[in-house]
């Protein structure tokens, strides 16, 4: 399997590095929407944040604090947005586990997160996916 993203974390394929360490690389996207946009990865390839351990995932969102704070200061913005996405419909182009760092500037129209207003479930439903969610924690 040929990855874009291990072949960056392993020097064999280009891209501007604004930081590395050990565990994983920080670098700017190629697509610009707004100035700044950059990528972090772990250096194992793993697909999605399904797959990570905990010093992985750690050692991840180290690196997304550190370079989402230079990134806000060296760019212009009215806000920030973090985000990963997995799987197809989620739009993950790359089957690498990536997380986007994108400056947001009033009325730039990016990442709107609902189409329309979001259904307001009752409390009984909310309490209900509660425990499916607990469920699944409690079988690990």
């Amino acid at each position: 399997m040929s990855c874009v993203f291990c072949g960056i974390a392993q020097h064999r394929e280009h891209a501007d590095i604004v930081f590395e360490d050990d565990l994983t690389v920080a670098f700017i996207d190629l697509r610009q929407f707004n100035a700044g946009h950059t990528l972090i990865i772990p250096r194992r390839h793993y697909h999605d944040v399904r797959e990570l351990d905990g010093t992985a995932g750690a050692a991840l969102m180290a690196t997304v604090s550190l370079v989402t704070r230079a990134v806000s200061n060296a760019f212009p913005n009215q806000g920030i947005s973090i985000w990963s996405s997995i799987g197809e419909a989620a739009f993950q182009e790359v089957p690498h586990l990536h997380i986007h760092v994108h400056p947001r500037l009033y009325n730039d129209n990016i990442l709107r997160v609902y189409p329309s207003d979001p259904q307001l479930p009752d409390k009984d439903t909310r309490s209900s996916y509660a425990a499916r969610i607990r469920h699944q924690l409690a079988s690990k």
